[in-house]
């Protein structure tokens, strides 16, 4: 029977040009087939064998769950328990869901939050700086609306698994799961699996060809970050059958109930084989050819992985691959269960290596017809330098925009490169698609009613309206010595604005008859009145050492008022 799957095995993997690939068969609770094939590493052409690691990509979340289903049954955690009691300063961008979200929703991915995954993706950030960037992140949907995948979601069960237990998550998860498991050879960085004896490498496609990519980190770990073996993880999907280790129930059968029953609709299949899917608590909940599976699926640059249990057969299939994402993985895994159920094998590969080949023609009629759409022989509105200069957000960070010989270059958490022009005021990232890299976003610059440019925005998240990016206060507005220049005595229409210096060296303008206001340094001599949208002041510096006059640019007048002699 077996003989047959691995005929299949090496036609896959020259279809898909998978260089490495790990399989292992769980049938009536046992191991029946485990084996590795093709190459770890094309540099080194090693081979891969069971003991090869893999990075797990989002097969790790049925790790999170299961450790926190351990606390579960120790009367530590409840699955709806609020985050904010055990995490106090998480905030979402809405209160209301910050104060209902519970650890079921996180793992149900039903929190309203689209992926974001620009925050944890660079790979910079501390888990305590994603926390805090979450309170900034739109949502586009309301709480417990619909399914929406977020590792942003799974980052946070992770750091609730950590305030319970007082161990970091990988201490727990490696103490109370895979010791007890026997797990041999894991980790939980990129940094672990580059210097792990027997580690893979991934490798990635453009077009037709195949690239080794570099190891990109998946920081937030509880997502995505294990690394192991195929050995180590047919014990894992052997356990999620039972919830036993080495004959002791390690987590209890409620708790795996919880984690193996249908909780959120996630879509139908285009298969008829598969139809309805759904999550559990990091797990999927399916059918395929009328049998109850959970499973899950990971990918990340460079990987593919899938596992696969038939929990009322006691079954299971494991595929672990160093390709970015493709078809040998399901390929694989129904053909395994179409032999396991004793079924007539569907003829996957026959119905996926065309979509394959169709893809590929695909993203070339794509590249054209992003091509075809682009305005040709239009300028920026502004001279390049104008655009130089910093930008921030609050969750996203700091972009930085310089003017080079030949155009613009953008730096931003890591990445340094130049930017092409699209059109008008749009530029565009390289394209990268062998790297976990922002590629082809558009960087479109937005300026004010005065002309100055004041902002950029960015599809970071293409769920939500384009990030925008706050232009940083630069210039003579950040000089205190010029702020002191600004205070003094300013005449318009027969009133006295008042310019005065508070005890932080900071402005604030006083006008008859109105409150104070806070003057928030902007750019050049311009800066922004605090609580008024749209309102500024700009001060002319009539020499080095003298400022004559406030000029006041409102949304419908703009105005000049005179320096006080003697002010």
């Amino acid at each position: 029977m077996w003989s047959e799957l691995e005929s299949l095995v090496e036609a896959s993997m020259q279809e898909w040009q998978v260089p490495g690939l790990a399989l292992a068969v769980i049938q009536d609770g046992e191991v029946v087939l485990q084996k590795g094939y093709g190459v770890r590493d094309t540099d080194t052409g090693l081979p891969v064998t069971t003991d090869t690691q893999f990075l797990l990509c989002s097969i790790t979340k049925s790790f999170t769950a299961a450790g926190l289903g351990l606390l579960v049954d120790e009367r530590k955690l409840d699955w709806d328990r609020p985050v904010r009691d055990v995490i106090p300063e998480f905030r979402l961008h809405d209160a209301v869901a910050t104060g209902l979200l519970t650890v079921r929703d996180l793992l149900c991915h039903h929190s309203g939050l689209p992926r974001h995954d620009w925050i944890h993706m660079p790979g910079d950030l501390s888990n305590a700086q994603m926390l805090a960037a979450l309170r900034h992140l739109a949502p586009n949907k309301d709480l417990r609306d619909t399914f929406q995948y977020s590792n942003l979601g799974y980052l946070v069960a992770g750091m609730i698994t950590e305030r319970i237990s007082g161990q970091s998550y990988e201490e727990f998860t490696t103490e109370r799961l895979m010791k007890p498991l026997g797990f041999r050879h894991f980790g939980f960085s990129i940094e672990a699996l580059d210097t792990a004896e027997d580690g893979a490498r991934p490798h990635a496609m453009d077009g037709e060809a195949r690239y080794r990519t570099p190891l990109s980190p998946i920081r937030a770990t509880p997502a995505g970050g294990i690394n192991t073996s195929v050995a180590d993880l047919a014990k894992w999907a052997r356990f999620l059958l039972d919830g036993k280790a080495d004959g002791r129930q390690l987590l209890s059968a409620k708790s795996l109930r919880e984690m193996t029953t249908p909780r959120v609709h996630m879509g139908r299949s285009e298969h008829a084989e598969i139809g309805d899917s759904h999550y559990g608590l990091g797990l999927f909940c399916e059918q395929y050819r009328g049998e109850r599976t959970i499973a899950h699926s990971g990918s990340w640059a460079g990987w593919s992985t899938l596992m696969t249990m038939l929990p009322e057969r006691r079954a299971g299939v494991v595929v672990l691959t160093n390709r970015a994402p493709g078809g040998a993985t399901p390929i694989l895994t129904f053909a395994a269960l179409d032999r396991l159920c004793g079924r007539e094998p569907v003829d996957w590969f026959g119905r996926l290596a065309p979509k394959r080949r169709q893809a590929v023609e695909q993203i070339k009629l794509d590249k054209k017809a992003r091509a075809e759409v682009r305005h040709g022989d239009t300028l920026p509105s502004h001279a390049l330098d104008d655009y130089a200069g910093d930008y921030d957000h609050p969750a996203y960070g700091r972009i930085r925009i310089d003017k080079e010989a030949d155009g613009l270059a953008w730096r931003w958490r890591g990445i340094a490169e130049k930017l092409g022009h699209r059109h008008y005021d749009v530029f565009v990232t390289p394209d990268r698609p062998t790297l976990m890299h922002p590629s082809d976003h558009t960087v479109t610059f937005r300026y004010d009613r005065h002309g100055h440019i004041d902002c950029l925005e960015i599809p970071f998240e293409q769920m939500v309206d384009d990030i925008v990016f706050r232009r940083v206060a630069a210039g003579d507005v950040l000089d205190p010595a010029f702020r002191r220049l600004c205070a003094g005595d300013y005449l318009h229409a027969g009133r006295v604005i008042e310019i005065r210096l508070d005890a932080q060296g900071e402005l604030g303008m006083t006008i008859p008859g109105q409150p104070t206001y806070r003057l928030l340094p902007a750019d050049g001599r311009r800066f922004k009145v605090d609580t008024l949208e749209g309102f500024g002041v700009e001060f002319r510096r009539a020499s080095p050492d003298a400022v004559d006059a406030l000029i006041f640019h409102e949304p419908r007048v703009t105005a000049i008022a005179p320096r006080v002699a003697g002010t």
